[in-house]
This record gives structure tokens, sequence and C-alpha cells, in this order.
């Protein structure tokens, strides 16, 4: 009998929701082009907007919602129609955000990968900036403290844009005047996502679809699933009883002279860690952990396949023989205890502890 697979790579492979599911199956058996004048395209667009209003009340956003292709296509159409002066990136953010807006600034992070708030400070010192930071990192699970970076923008007339990938259907929205959403991070389908903005007057409007801002026929299946899958969210989105095998890895990796990089971070949440093995590459790591049937990843999912050692890290200033022996590991909403514990079981083997 083949032993069934575990997946601890969910910033990257969170399976579909059961209500996800069942709600794309009611928008393939009722799909019409919400754009249409029939009565179809009614019903089609009636679903459209009742979805668009429970994921505002489910994220409790009362600003507006537009669909997209997923956090990439909203990362694109906020750094590059927003209606903004400059663009200023942390240097930890997502490939996507990085390549939406190449000429952006680049904002240092400290070692314990928090944002530089006084380099920020001078950095927003400038016409109407827009000011782009990830709420929870994918590469470590630390969480910025966007409360107060939102102060400094908004203080110099600025504005502020989250990337809540990550967090989003797991923990409230920060202060912010957009947000990116993707709905298979929450165990939504992929394909789908969004630009939540507190008012159209940020954004340039681009034409066609949703209400202007976005061409392209809405994927109604998707948003559906979308839909479901946020309202299916838990709270708390992880129990304790699940994360507790980590803690105990936590205080054995420490005892062999592994790196457990929540340690070092200013604020870690439980929804991804990063851990250095002190006695294997994170490349090798990844392959045997695969052998054994388990799921890992080497960084973001999106970067991971070049096998390079993590920009993240470089930007901590992490040493580089601990970060090149860090591989990432993250919880989903279907994680159970006993595929945690058969994780930490083949940690401290591979680590020879």
């Amino acid at each position: 009998m083949i032993p069934k697979r575990i997946y601890l790579d969910h910033a990257a492979t969170t399976p579909l929701r059961p209500e996800a599911r069942a709600a794309m199956d009611e928008g393939f058996a009722l799909w019409a082009n919400p754009s249409s004048p029939h009565a179809e395209g009614r019903k089609a667009r009636s679903l459209l907007e009742d979805a668009r209003e429970r994921v505002k009340a489910r994220l409790d956003w009362s600003g507006e919602v537009i669909f997209t292709s997923g956090a990439s296509e909203a990362a694109i159409m906020a750094l590059r129609h927003a209606k903004a002066g400059a663009r200023l990136v942390s240097t930890v953010e997502h490939d996507c955000l990085l390549q939406a807006a190449p000429e952006a600034e680049r904002l240092p992070v400290r070692s314990d990968g928090a944002l530089d708030l006084d380099v920020l400070i001078e950095a927003v010192e400038r016409e109407r900036p827009l000011v782009a930071v990830q709420h929870v990192n994918s590469e470590t699970g630390n969480r910025q403290a966007l409360p107060a970076v939102a102060d400094i923008v908004r203080n110099a007339g600025g504005l502020l844009l989250a990337d809540c990938a990550q967090s989003a259907g797991k923990m409230m929205l920060p202060p912010c005047d957009m947000a990116i959403v993707s709905a298979h991070k929450f165990g939504g389908p992929i394909g789908v996502g969004a630009l939540l903005v507190t008012d159209y007057a940020l954004i340039e409007p681009l034409g066609g679809q949703e209400r202007g801002y976005r061409r392209g026929t809405e994927n109604l299946p998707g948003v559906l699933g979308m839909a479901a899958a946020l309202e299916a969210c838990g709270d708390p989105h992880l129990t304790p009883d699940v994360l507790e095998p980590l803690d105990a890895l936590a205080r054995e990796c420490r005892k062999i002279g592994g790196t457990w990089l929540s340690d070092s971070l200013a604020e870690p949440t439980p929804l991804i860690r990063a851990i250095a093995m002190p006695s294997m590459s994170a490349t090798a790591q990844v392959m045997r952990f695969d052998m054994a049937g388990i799921a890992v990843s080497q960084g973001s999912a999106c970067s991971s396949g070049t096998m390079k050692t993590s920009r993240v890290l470089e930007a901590m200033q992490v040493q580089p023989e601990i970060a090149s022996n860090t591989i990432r590991v993250s919880i989903g909403w279907n994680t159970s205890r006993e595929e945690v514990e058969r994780f930490c079981e083949v940690w401290l083997d591979l680590a020879g502890a």
C-alpha cells in the first residue's frame, strides 16, 4: 500500500476545500457571461455580486473588491496603475511584486525581518508614494507591523499596498489602502484572487469588466469557490494541538546546532516556519523529504525551482551556511497532528539527531 503523501508546503499546495468545490460546481452549472443582458447573464451577475459582498463581509473590508486571476495580476494592477508617485517595495517581497515594479526603490529590512521604519520615514518624504509590503512573509512567516507602517505612509500622504496572499482568511486584514488576495492560499480554487481598494478612485480604470477596472470575462465558478472557501475558514486557522510537535522539534533543532528562524523574527506566525538543518543543504533536504512522501520547499514556490539561496534570507543578512540549509514548512487548514509528527520524525532522522 502506497503511504499517503504529506503536504507541508501549504503556501503553494493548499488543497481545495469541499465547500469551494461545491460552489464551483454550482457556478459551472449556472454559468453565463455576467455581462450579458439576457436572463442567464443577469442570474450570473447576481451570483457574482453576491459573492463580492460575501468576500467583503468575511474579510471585514468596507471598500471595493476587484476580482482578478490571482495575486500576481492584482500586484501588477496596483503597482502599475495606482494613482500615486514613487513606488517603494521592501526587499523581502514576493517575486511577483518585484517584477511588477522593477524600477521601484527597495526598502531594507532588519535582521529580524521587520521593515526598517527609520529608512521608511525618510523614503516616504516625496510626492504621494505607493509603498508595498507583504503582511506575512511567504518564506519566513514573519508578520510586518503594518499598523505602524500605515501610519507612517498615510502621514506622508502616501498609499499602502498590503500583500495579504499568505494571511487573508487566516487573520484579520491589516490597515491599508489596497490589499492583494489569492484564493488558493486559503483553500479556494487556483486562478482567482482580488485587489481590494478602499476606493476605486485610487486606481486608473483599465476598461472592460469589473466596473471598468479589469478587462476579461469574470471567472464566475472561481469567484463562487473563493467566497465559499473564505466562509469556510476557521477561527483560529490552526489549533494548538496540530502545532505542538513543531514546538518539540524546535527544542531538538537548537540542541543539535540547527537554526529555528522563528527565534530571531520580529513577529513570527505559526503559519510558516523556516528551519535550518546543520548537516544537509536545503536542496538535498527537499529531495530526501520528497522520497519520504513529504512535500516541503526551499523558499518561495515561485522561485524555489532555481534551488538558489533565498534572497529573502540574504536581505535579512542570515549567514550563508544557515541560509543554504533552510527549508520552509507551512501548515494548512487540513494538516493533521499525525502529519506534523511524521515530518518531525523524518527531520530528526535526516539530521542524525
